[in-house]
């Protein structure tokens, strides 16, 4: 369940943007509502491509450029030291290259993720030493690797650091120059840009005062499109110039690797998008750093063979799959774990371990859980006496923090706000769970994970000229989100599946107008909602292509009563969650989960009439009673009725399951544990 949240809008103020700039109402609306109504943004924002600040606004710039147009003139051993995910391959690729143009003598190395990690290693500061190495230039790392830069200096080897990453609370590493735009010394302007802007930012600098920045980004701007869509930084300002820019060149461009890997993904002869480059290309780069070397991403972007790219693509496409594979049977495997102790997912801060999951994965898994629970989540991977873990947060909640409270019991950590990355020793893992959990406690309550709607569209005018006025404000990304729609009071008229029941078809109707959707990721038994039903739908809009026609899609993120509104059922479960922890809860809001016996029976013929009850989502159950029972109450009822043997219930991430059971006794409501409970808290709350 997600908390619908429609941002506001001032009509007044978007009619005037739209007839001073000659703009749609769909755009001039959406531009308002993003905040973006001065002449300079709106100028920026829909037209340039080609505005990059002053490199050297970048505090230790022009140390970086002495010290590496130094080695290239002396002919100095220089290795670029990059990150295993798409902004560090992408990162290390653009300057590798860039470097060969200048004649320097040049390699580069990428740490492995499984046996090295993130960062800067000591071991390989010596494999580096003893390959005559002089200058390392770091990109999309180094910011933290004060030890190892020092360690550096007694191999007589200088560093340059390039990074983006906020640095700790330690001084910074003791480099021949540090460029971060995040140094509390740093007065460049704009702070949000990824590990590949940086470095992009460095050859811009490197080509000196009247450099061709115009000729840079024909060059380079489709490697700094996918390392900065992959790091996932805002794409405002700066970084959106880099990726329309970079965008443009990789649907027109010739860079092999990239070329192999749009083929071998399935999107030859399709428009790249933001979106495409999200969701397959970034995660095939990605894939090959979770599971093995991501040398392999680095030499697609760089080998100028065709077939050779063709074989590394292939090579990162079966890596994805695999990926995916290992997500699968991680997630099949914490559906058991959350079947057998369903309190994990009642905790404020959701922490579940396991054994020997792919450190590469578990962040993914941690953001589907997340997601499906509108909780923070930390996935925990053991192996040996060791752990590692990996979080993701809801807007509003500062995991860093929560994490760096229970920082005495961890090896490691790091992150920010919305994710972080932890070590821990198995013993520690129930005390952290603990912990973080107080942490978290001692807050006001965690925010509803919300479902940020722009604006509500009348369903008669949603049509194809809709979308194509949308791609005004493409590329959409962090920062500026592919936009979402709330259609209201449609009525269900056709349910089809398609893709061998993996994906729905679903029509509506509305005034006379029949409006089709798609609803990916939902088999028709998964889906909850039959023929009539009046729903509110959430949906974005995009053009689809067959046999050169162009056809408007619907797809649909989030589906709804027309007349449910979810945060009474979020405070609700809420209420119920903080009983069965055992905390405080005021009596007015006991009373509201407390069932008596005619809700009982309300339930219990709801469940013997149900058709079907193999999977049966209580919010849609609970709406479907038509009465006043609260959410909370039923999630009561369910679970008393478990206790006396009356049901078999069942809840994980995918289904619930109800079975109504044989019961040839009498049994007392009573008698279950958890309304003596609910009734003692109670009776003491009076009191």
């Amino acid at each position: 369940m997600k908390q619908w949240s429609v941002e506001k809008l001032n009509k007044d103020n978007a009619k005037y943007l739209g007839e001073k700039y000659g703009l749609s109402p769909i755009v001039s609306a959406l531009l308002d509502i993003r905040g973006i109504t001065s002449e300079h943004d709106v100028q920026n924002f829909l037209y340039e491509n080609s505005s990059i600040d002053n490199p050297f606004e970048l505090k230790d710039m022009d140390k970086a450029v002495e010290r590496i147009v130094s080695a290239v003139e002396n002919g100095e051993k220089i290795c670029v030291y990059g990150d295993f995910d798409a902004d560090g391959v992408t990162a290390t690729a653009l300057l590798y290259s860039y470097l060969e143009t200048l004649g320097a003598n040049v390699m580069y190395y990428i740490p492995d993720r499984e046996s090295e990690g993130y960062g800067i290693h000591k071991s390989a500061l010596d494999v580096l030493s003893s390959d005559n190495v002089e200058l390392i230039v770091s990109v999309d790392t180094g910011i933290s690797a004060v030890e190892e830069i020092s360690y550096a200096k007694t191999l007589g080897i200088d560093t340059v650091v390039t990074d983006h990453h906020v640095p700790g609370e330690a001084s910074l590493p003791d480099a021949f120059a540090v460029v971060n735009p995040h140094r509390e010394d740093c007065g460049s302007r704009f702070k949000q840009i990824s590990g590949v802007g940086v470095a992009f930012k460095l050859v811009c600098a490197i080509e000196g005062e009247y450099a061709d920045v115009d000729m840079l980004l024909d060059n380079y701007s489709d490697l700094v499109c996918i390392g900065t869509i992959g790091d996932i930084v805002p794409l405002v300002d700066e970084n959106r110039v880099f990726v329309k820019r970079g965008l443009e060149i990789i649907n027109n461009g010739d860079r092999a690797g990239i070329r192999a890997l749009i083929e071998v993904s399935g999107l030859k002869d399709k428009q790249v998008t933001s979106g495409s480059v999200s969701f397959t290309l970034v995660p095939r780069i990605n894939a090959v750093g979770r599971l093995g070397l991501s040398k392999d991403s680095v030499a697609l972007l760089l080998t100028e063979n065709y077939e050779e790219a063709l074989e590394i693509a292939q090579k990162l496409s079966d890596d994805n799959s695999q990926r995916q594979k290992i997500e699968k049977d991680i997630l099949y495997q914490i559906n058991k774990t959350i079947g057998k102790n369903p309190s994990l997912v009642q905790d404020r801060v959701i922490v579940i371990d396991g054994e020997g999951w792919k450190k590469g994965v578990i962040g993914i898994v941690s953001s589907r859980i997340k997601e499906i629970y509108g909780k923070p989540c930390i996935i925990i991977s053991r192996e040996g006496n060791e752990a590692n873990g990996s979080g993701r947060s809801v807007e509003g909640f500062d995991l860093w923090s929560a994490v760096n409270s229970c920082s005495d019991i961890l090896t490691h950590f790091g992150g920010h706000t919305m994710a972080c990355g932890l070590g821990i020793e198995c013993d520690d893992i129930d005390t952290f769970r603990r912990r973080v959990n107080e942490y978290a406690a001692n807050l006001d309550d965690i925010p509803y994970n919300k479902l940020k709607i722009d604006c509500k569209l009348n369903p008669q005018y949603v049509d194809i000229d809709v979308a194509r006025d949308l791609t005004a404000l493409a590329p959409f990304g962090a920062g500026n989100q592919t936009p979402v729609f709330q259609l209201s009071n449609l009525r269900v008229s056709g349910i089809t599946p398609i893709k061998n029941d993996s994906h729905l078809r679903i029509s509506f109707f509305f005034k006379g107008k029949y409006i089709n959707a798609i609803k990916f990721k939902c088999s028709s038994r998964e889906f909850p909602y039959k023929i009539g039903d009046i729903v509110d739908i959430a949906v974005t809009l995009d053009i689809s292509e067959y046999h050169g026609n162009e056809n408007l899609s619907i797809i649909i993120k989030d589906i709804k009563f027309s007349d449910l509104d979810y945060t009474d059922y979020i405070s609700s479960n809420r209420i119920f969650e903080s009983f069965c922890r055992g905390e405080f809860v005021p009596y007015s809001a006991l009373i509201s989960i407390l069932p008596d016996r005619s809700d009982f029976a309300v339930v219990y013929r709801a469940l013997k009439n149900a058709d079907n009850t193999d999977n049966i989502p209580l919010d849609v159950f609970t709406h479907n009673l038509n009465s006043d029972i609260t959410y909370g109450k039923v999630k009561v009822i369910l679970e008393a009725m478990n206790d006396l043997g009356l049901i078999a219930f069942y809840e994980d991430t995918k289904k619930c399951l109800v079975k109504l059971l044989n019961v040839n006794s009498k049994v007392n409501l009573e008698d279950a544990e958890i309304i003596k409970s609910l009734k003692e808290v109670c009776q003491n709350e009076q009191v």
